[in-house]
């Protein structure tokens, strides 16, 4: 019954973001950390790591309206949409880092999202382990990229070490939780880690 719910649902979300014009389910995550967090406001200068296929951009630009920015990330390339920066790259190398900052301007932004995740082995601690170091690449990119009093969300696979992470977060943002957002599979691993109030000065 649990799988039976937990496919209906998955079907759910992936039926409704094609009849919203989404291009990806997981554009439902983000709508439901919105709702919870208030992370992305109008007129912001967002940067999606880890964008394709858009879906999560899609959503950011509907919320900060037309006089926001957001640059977008993959190592895939990303079919183009109105209003966005799509680059193609590697957010584990300093040059895709130096990208976003060529293309930034000088300005900071105000959030930093990674929905980034590492090609599944099949090995759950080795997924997991990946999932960590692509998390700790994003938050390395937030001390560069975010302004302070920024948001930063990320996606990250369960597992013992997230406690050392999170704690890590908590070192440079002053409200950190936890959430699972009700799109996300009932059988799935991950989790989002919502950072709010980032604070350059306790770098």
């Amino acid at each position: 019954m649990t799988r039976w719910y937990s496919e209906k649902k998955r079907e759910h979300y992936y039926k409704q973001a094609k009849k919203s014009g989404y291009r990806a389910r997981s554009a439902y995550k983000l709508k439901q950390i919105q709702k919870k967090f208030n992370v992305l406001k109008p007129n912001d200068f967002v940067v999606d790591l880890g964008a394709a296929p858009g879906g999560w951009s899609q959503v950011a630009k509907e919320l900060i309206g037309e006089n926001g920015k957001i640059i977008g990330i993959d190592l895939l390339k990303i079919t183009p949409i109105s209003g966005i920066t799509f680059l193609q790259g590697d957010m584990t190398k300093d040059e895709s880092l130096n990208k976003i900052l060529e293309l930034a301007e000088g300005a900071k932004a105000d959030v930093v999202l990674s929905d980034m995740s590492p090609d599944i082995s099949g090995n759950y601690s080795v997924d997991q382990a990946r999932s960590v170091y692509l998390c700790q690449k994003a938050l390395e990119s937030t001390r560069v990229l975010l302004k302070d009093n920024g948001c930063f969300a990320c996606k990250i696979f369960e597992g013992e070490d997230i406690k050392e992470f999170v704690e890590k977060i908590k070192s440079c943002f002053n409200t950190v939780k936890i959430f699972s957002p009700p799109a996300s599979r009932k059988s799935s691993s991950e989790v989002y880690i919502i950072a709010k109030y980032f604070d350059r000065g306790k770098l």
